[in-house]
């Protein structure tokens, strides 16, 4: 089992998670003042800077295809 492949849906929401954290850090960068966030109510910025990486990373997972596996017994 410890040699079993990775499943797709793993490798997805994997690499989802990287890039959309990947793209906020980058656009921290860039953007270093309150401007691309800055619409939005105080209480509602943090909240939502974990929700979108986690919905997305959800939505990949959810979206790959499933990895047939051989017999478990």
């Amino acid at each position: 089992m410890a040699n079993a492949p990775v499943e797709a849906k793993v490798k997805a929401a994997s690499t989802v998670a990287f890039l959309v954290g990947l793209a906020i850090a980058m656009l921290n960068a860039v953007a270093a003042d309150n401007s691309l966030l800055g619409p939005l109510p105080a209480w509602l910025q943090a909240p939502l800077l974990a929700l979108v990486p986690t919905g997305l990373t959800w939505l990949a997972g959810y979206q790959a295809r499933h990895t047939p596996r051989g017999s478990v017994i």
